[in-house]
């Protein structure tokens, strides 16, 4: 290659690693795998080493983000640099020598350095570009275990590594509906959390920090390991690490390698440092790495494959999302068949075709990605009709990421919420029925309309060939539709997902119409604005959903399939007719709010969720706590009650 041919590859890949990078640090989605990044990173390297050039800007010379949030910006005052690494425990062995060494984890998350002074906490600084970082103290504060207080009241200054469970990661993302919405990892949740304007989303991830180092402190300390010992015993958590040599190294890495399943920290590899300070110290550092310690990553376990097909995933945000489906093969002790290719990029950089022969891992052993295309055949057709509806799809192009995109707003797959709501528990309640499985069923075209899922038997084979299904899953689905086929009327009409018309509104509307479902269906505007609590919005919206044509009849076909139970109306006083509540805090006498809220229904009451110059009670336990809507409640002279006091005064029980 000519030095011009160099210069040029050499200013391609920098390109390249500086999106991949913003990418990574900034908790946005991936631009290319983790295995792919330092092949390239490698390869520029290499090519630095070999002709002598090294670029402005390259990433072998820079450190971490650079800082582009609106949080406060602060300059380090000390290195918070990156670390040197190899795959080679003969180069960590060779590295070490005849000293002793302190082997850790290498944690996954964001470096934070947090300062004491006098027992307490007062600031806490993200790593950032290594020079400068973002001031996160108040977002430090909410991190699940790091203290507040300290025993010692001297200054000190520890680095560390912010970061979420697998176990919280996977909880968060099983909460999240939207496919499109969930995160793609823990680095990438952490990050995001970390750097939040709002310190209590921060509290709600649940975000530890576990300690790796002292960088500044008025204690003096000869080695590492002292250093972690000194910072455990102030109530701090540190990082996993044991003391190893050049004869007992080996056996440690197998011995962390063998763990890496069952660690909830997301690890991506490990650290060695020199245990003596003093020696590490005066070892110096390069531009990049400090020379104290060493990074070492583990060599992935590869499996050669066969691509078999890409599955075009349509979602509710009009993604069609590429996942690669390829002959079976065993990794980290599982067996893997398919992986997300992200987005159009990543499936032109790897110039995918079917049959293509296939390099695939796990990356940080546990998510399986390919590494390479050994064949690279470029063959494979980029779809132009959507999976679901058929219609055009458009590729679009954003920060340099190409993305395969349904933009009709009829298609099916963005009516997922539809569906989801149509079976969820207070409406048709059948269970089984994730949002994920959904759009599964649409992509396979078993659910076209609501009224299918009454025909899933119809598509058993089909089913129970599906990944996560099999036949106990599949008899437990069925079992679940048919239990559903009986459903009271206000449940019925909920389920129906009519704008504004809410489960209490659906049975408010149904007893004006004596729970005839005819007269409800051809109600006219007047007839519902007489309703207490339904206004001139909902009403037109009921009439206009009514009056659809398309509507109405899918309306007649569920019908056909279930039987709609008038609830018998219970006995009450209607002693608070006209009476407006609202429910607030913990109860003792009724298991949740609904229940409570139910008897109030019926009883003439109305339950709303907020505080406003219509509320007549405000039924709290705590009456005289300072929350927000206990203070709404006194600003408007509204009476706040607890709920013993509230039963007894209108006789509910």
């Amino acid at each position: 290659m000519s030095m011009k041919s160099i210069a040029d590859r050499m200013k391609e890949l920098i390109t390249i690693l500086d999106k991949a990078s913003s990418a990574y640090y900034q908790g946005k989605d991936e631009i290319i795998s983790n295995f792919e990044y330092d092949r390239l990173y490698d390869e520029l390297e290499r090519l630095e080493n070999e002709s002598g050039i090294v670029l402005a800007g390259s990433p072998t010379t820079t450190v971490g983000y650079e800082v582009v949030s609106e949080l406060p910006k602060e300059r380090h005052g000390y290195d918070v640099l990156s670390l040197d690494k190899t795959k080679d425990v003969t180069v960590l062995e060779s590295w070490l020598g005849d000293m002793k060494g302190v082997l850790s984890w290498k944690l996954d998350g964001l470096t934070v350095v947090v300062t004491y002074e006098n027992g307490k906490l007062v600031k806490a600084v993200t790593r950032g570009n290594g020079e400068v970082g973002e001031v996160i103290t108040a977002n430090a504060k909410t991190f699940v275990n790091l203290p507040l207080s300290v025993p010692y009241t001297g200054r000190f200054v520890l680095r560390g590594e912010a970061l979420i469970k697998y176990s919280d990661f996977e909880k968060i993302n099983s909460e999240i509906e939207n496919p499109d919405e969930k995160y793609k990892n823990p680095r990438n949740l952490c990050s995001g959390s970390v750097r939040q304007l709002d310190s209590s989303i921060t509290a709600k991830r649940r975000v530890y920090f576990l300690v790796y180092s002292v960088l500044d402190s008025e204690v003096e300390f000869e080695t590492i390991s002292s250093q972690l010992d000194w910072v455990s015993k102030q109530g701090f958590e540190v990082v996993g690490h044991s003391i190893v040599d050049r004869n007992t190294l080996a056996d440690e890495v197998a011995l962390y390698t063998s763990r890496v399943s069952e660690n909830d920290f997301p690890a991506d590899g490990l650290v060695l440092a020199y245990d003596d300070i003093a020696y590490g110290k005066s070892l110096g550092r390069t531009a990049k790495f400090p020379r104290h310690s060493i990074a070492f990553k583990w060599e992935d376990e590869t499996a050669e494959t066969v691509l078999k097909e890409i599955e075009w995933s349509a979602s509710r945000t009009g993604l069609i999302n590429p996942v690669a489906v390829f002959e079976p093969v065993t990794l980290e002790g599982t067996t893997v068949s398919r992986a997300s290719v992200h987005n159009i990029s990543i499936v032109e950089q790897l110039r995918l075709g079917i049959g293509d022969r296939l390099l695939v891992y796990k990356a940080n052993m546990i998510i399986p990605q390919i590494a390479d295309n050994l064949t690279e055949s470029g063959t494979l057709v980029i779809p132009d009709e959507c999976p679901v509806c058929g219609g055009h799809l458009e590729i679009r192009q954003e920060n340099g990421t190409k993305t395969l995109v349904c933009p009709n707003k009829y298609c099916l797959a963005k009516q997922i919420k539809t569906f989801t709501h149509f079976v969820s528990r207070e409406a048709m309640n059948i269970d089984g029925l994730s949002e994920a499985t959904i759009e599964k069923f649409i992509a396979k075209k078993i659910i076209k309309k609501r009224v299918d899922f009454y025909h899933l038997s119809d598509y058993r084979d089909i089913i129970t060939e599906m990944e996560g299904f099999g036949e106990k899953s599949y008899n437990n689905l069925i079992r679940s539709v048919d239990d559903s086929r009986k459903v009271r009327i206000e449940n019925f009409v909920y389920s129906l997902a009519i704008p504004g018309v809410g489960l209490s509104t659906a049975r408010l509307i149904c007893r004006k119409f004596d729970n005839n479902l005819d007269k409800a269906m051809n109600s006219g505007y007047d007839e519902l604005v007489e309703i207490d609590g339904i206004g001139d919005v909902l009403a037109k919206e009921w009439v206009r959903y009514m009056s659809d044509e398309n509507n109405r009849a899918e309306i007649n076909d569920i019908l056909k399939e279930i039987d709609i139970i008038i609830p018998k109306e219970e006995e009450s006083s209607q002693n608070l007719l006209g009476i407006t509540v609202v429910i607030t805090g913990s109860l003792n006498m009724f298991s949740n709010r609904n229940e409570l809220k139910k008897i109030i229904e019926q009883n003439g009451g109305k339950v709303t969720g907020s505080v406003t110059g219509n509320t007549d009670y405000l039924i709290n336990n705590d009456v005289a706590s300072g929350s927000s809507k206990n203070r709404k409640a006194h600003e408007l002279g509204v009476k706040i009650i607890s709920e013993a006091d509230f039963v007894n005064e209108f006789g509910l029980v």
